[in-house]
């Protein structure tokens, strides 16, 4: 099954770019990096704290027309302006479809957004937002029911979507239910870019794995990621990780 492909790809403008020795250009995944290609259904960029993982995906997502802090492309809002420059750095290689949703989701900063969205529904007039996120304040629900109502409501198909971290508040249950909801989107024609850190996100079939790690990026498999190893080492003998750990 392949979804229409809005974004083909990203290209760093690598002459440009001032020095490599300061922040963002010193991170990982971006000191390499030349050119990435995106799989028109779903691609993962992981590796671990501090690769640039989620530095390059909110480059991206700027780069498409996306408030840093996340939200649909009519969102624009600033809490409080961290992101970098890295935008203005890359090229986005764009597909011959144009999506008819998108929407840039992200954990660190979606108290923000649902703020955001509190406060413009009360000013007077026109339709509520809270609406297309299932109609309950996501103020007023725990952050992973807040979290899933927006995924769930707000993700309408057809949609670019850019997902920063979405396991950060989610069970590994819902995190298995989002593995069938990403499934129903793509076969409505979307596309994902996702930045996570869960192998069970990144069991989704066929899904473009990119991981990110000192020497720079490299496709791989769910079974070679050290995320996925990690786990698999410490349920196969947690005892005898746990004894090691903790002496």
């Amino acid at each position: 099954m392949l979804a229409k492909q809005y974004l083909k790809g990203m290209r760093l403008k690598r002459s440009s770019v001032p020095t490599f020795e300061l922040y963002p250009f010193d991170l990982p995944s971006i000191r390499t990096l030349d050119e990435l290609a995106f799989h028109p259904n779903v691609t993962f960029f992981v590796g671990e704290n501090g690769m640039g993982k989620s530095t390059l995906l909110e480059a991206a997502a700027v780069a498409a027309g996306f408030n840093p802090e996340g939200g649909s492309l009519n969102f624009n809002f600033s809490t409080y302006d961290s992101h970098s420059v890295l935008e203005e750095y890359i090229t986005l290689i764009k597909g011959v479809f144009r999506p008819t949703d998108g929407f840039f989701l992200r954990a660190e900063t979606f108290y923000n957004l649902a703020t955001t969205i509190e406060e413009l529904d009360r000013a007077p007039g026109g339709p509520r937002i809270i609406d297309g996120y299932g109609g309950v304040s996501l103020h007023e629900q725990s952050h992973g029911e807040s979290f899933w109502a927006t995924f769930i409501h707000r993700f309408r198909g057809n949609g670019l979507y850019l997902l920063d971290e979405p396991e950060a508040a989610l069970s590994p249950l819902r995190q298995l239910s989002m593995l069938s909801r990403i499934h129903d989107l793509v076969g409505e024609g979307s596309q994902f870019i996702i930045a996570t850190h869960s192998p069970i996100l990144l069991a989704y079939p066929d899904a473009k794995i990119i991981e990110f790690t000192d020497d720079g990026a490299q496709e791989t498999t769910l079974e070679e990621t050290s995320h996925y190893q990690i786990m698999k080492q410490f349920f196969d003998d947690k005892d005898r990780m746990l004894h090691h750990l903790l002496k």
